[in-house]
């Protein structure tokens, strides 16, 4: 039994973390999913500021990024967003975030759920501090084609404890294949909420001479 099962006043509060460029349908799912599976407070949006993994030139800007964050999610009650790693300077780590976040709520009060792709997962001893994220936070792996949860068990004790497989609706969807198909002139409706597709289009994002 969990910590936040064994005291009930403790808040379950859900981090979801990406790039969001642009955010789909398969973020959205899993949010919703991960909310209702895990009884979260909450699902927190953090649009990153400067991936670490990314060319910079390959990612549009971050206030196009939270916008359509923003719109997206403005009309579901427990979806949150938060400016925290656009505001911030340097680099965007989750490690980070999620420490700054540990002080915006009386110690003990709440038990973080850090939401992202099991591939995701997989690769996490390729990021910062990948242990200090397994202690500040349950690991909530989420299920996409291709990736197999089983390589969870790979991952080291100290990690693997804190990992929670979550199972969706597998959504083929991709950020990088709405952006191609934007790129190709090809219909990206039923990919991306329809305020995130009209933003698209209106600021003419993912119209570029070198595709993806």
């Amino acid at each position: 039994m969990s910590t936040a099962s064994q005291h009930p006043h403790i808040r379950r509060i859900g981090v979801m973390g990406g790039t969001f460029d642009p955010i789909h349908y398969g973020h959205l799912v899993a949010a919703e999913e991960a909310y209702f599976s895990l009884g979260l407070a909450e699902v927190l949006f953090v649009p990153t500021g400067t991936p670490p993994h990314k060319d910079r030139g390959q990612v549009s800007a971050a206030e196009d990024r939270y916008t359509m964050t923003l719109l997206a999610t403005v009309d579901n009650p427990h979806f949150k967003i938060s400016r925290l790693e656009i505001d911030r300077e340097g680099t965007s780590h989750t490690v980070d975030t999620l420490r700054e976040m540990r002080h915006w709520y009386a110690p003990g009060s709440v038990v973080f759920y850090f939401i992202t792709g099991l591939d995701a997962v997989l690769d996490i001893l390729n990021w910062k501090e990948p242990e200090e994220i397994a202690a500040f936070s349950k690991i909530v792996a989420v299920s996409r084609p291709g990736y197999n949860p089983h390589r969870l068990e790979d991952l080291p004790s100290t990690i693997r404890r804190s990992v929670i497989p979550l199972e969706i609706p597998l959504l083929a969807i991709s950020s990088t294949e709405i952006r191609r198909r934007v790129n190709l002139g090809r219909s990206i409706r039923y990919l991306a909420p329809w305020p995130v597709e009209h933003y698209i289009y209106k600021k003419a994002l993912y119209h570029r001479k070198d595709g993806w």
